[in-house]
């Protein structure tokens, strides 16, 4: 009995003419044999859940770096509320859940450190430039190694949604549009959430005309949404808001913009963080043969600049890990009697 068949009938039977169906993939870059159990779309799911670069967004930063407290957001807990949102979305326009879910697990694992400070940090000092969205392809693709492979050799359709989930190009599946679309309704209002808890902002703050239309409550507000995107995509080819839920969901963006995310209290230890991985480069340029045996191994031809390859390394790196290392290369340590 061949369960994947199974699922790849249902597919057919059930998804929207828009869906892109499992067995129709333009498949991966190395061909595999297909698994009898799970379509490749699942397959590609369950590598990226049990990948290293997975594990370490639990302790990498969303927006506010170094907390205190346990509730604010990671880019582990952003992550599953993309994915979440992303299959609620799938769900109710009848596209492919499993793709959805795939793209919106592995969207973000190329982030650095310290959110997107460190990520800007590596754009200016790198002459390659850096931006997660790519990085998070090439770590799929080339950086998480496994015993049996170089990169997770995933589907073309996934690897389009990560490459495409933000910048100027769109994806080339409607699954991969609604990555985009979750993306920002998640972390718009899960960003109020935490700056509310933080005391950067207060409610009565909030845009009055959001409010009224949005919804005064954090889940009020991506139900509208949500539900706004499938009154306005359902049976057609294209994903988004209608213009009014758009607009004002661009306002609720500029505000958070204007009140959170370049505020001075809110990133009050954004100099530190960019000091720590401007540091922590500028020490593996000078001293490139430093940089970890096992991180060096991973370039096997000659057309990576050492620029590249340093970056890849701290990109890699969560917020604690990056300050421990910039303490054991630039913290004297206690002098101790052996």
């Amino acid at each position: 009995m061949n369960i994947r068949i199974q699922i790849e009938e249902r597919e057919r039977n059930i998804l929207s003419r828009y869906a892109a169906l499992s067995e129709n993939t333009k498949g991966r870059i190395i061909e595999e044999e297909k698994c009898t159990i799970r379509t490749d779309y699942q397959r590609d799911r369950d590598r990226i859940i049990h990948s290293k670069s997975f594990r370490r967004l639990e302790h990498k930063t969303q927006v506010f770096i170094a907390p205190e407290g346990d509730h604010y957001r990671t880019r582990l807990t952003h992550t599953l509320e993309v994915a979440q949102i992303s299959r609620t979305l799938a769900r109710a326009l009848r596209l492919n859940e499993d793709l959805v879910e795939a793209i919106a697990l592995a969207h973000d694992l190329g982030h650095t450190p310290f959110g997107h400070t460190g990520e800007n940090v590596l754009n200016r000092l790198n002459p390659n430039g850096f931006k997660h969205n790519e990085q998070s392809l090439k770590i799929v693709d080339y950086l998480e190694h496994t015993d049996r492979r170089t990169g997770l050799n995933l589907t073309y359709e996934v690897r389009d949604g990560i490459l495409n989930h933000t910048g100027k190009n769109k994806p080339n599946t409607l699954e991969g549009h609604i990555v985009r679309v979750a993306d920002r309704i998640a972390y718009i209002n899960h960003d109020i959430d935490d700056a509310l808890r933080a005391n950067i902002i207060k409610k009565e703050e909030l845009p009055k005309d959001c409010v009224d239309v949005l919804g005064k409550y954090h889940g009020e507000r991506i139900n509208t949404m949500i539900v706004d995107v499938i009154q306005n995509s359902l049976d057609k080819n294209y994903i988004s808001m209608s213009d009014e839920i758009g607009n004002y969901t661009n306002k609720l963006r500029d505000f958070m913009f204007e009140k959170v995310y370049l505020d001075k209290i809110a990133k009050k230890e954004e100099g530190k963080a960019k000091y720590i991985i401007e540091q922590l480069y500028n020490y593996y340029i000078k001293n490139f043969s430093r940089l970890p045996e096992e991180h060096k191994k991973l370039y096997k031809e000659d057309n990576f600049s050492k620029e590249d390859i340093i970056c890849d390394y701290i990109a890699g790196m969560t917020d604690r890990y990056a300050v421990k290392l910039f303490k054991d290369l630039f913290v004297p340590k206690a002098w101790e009697k052996y």
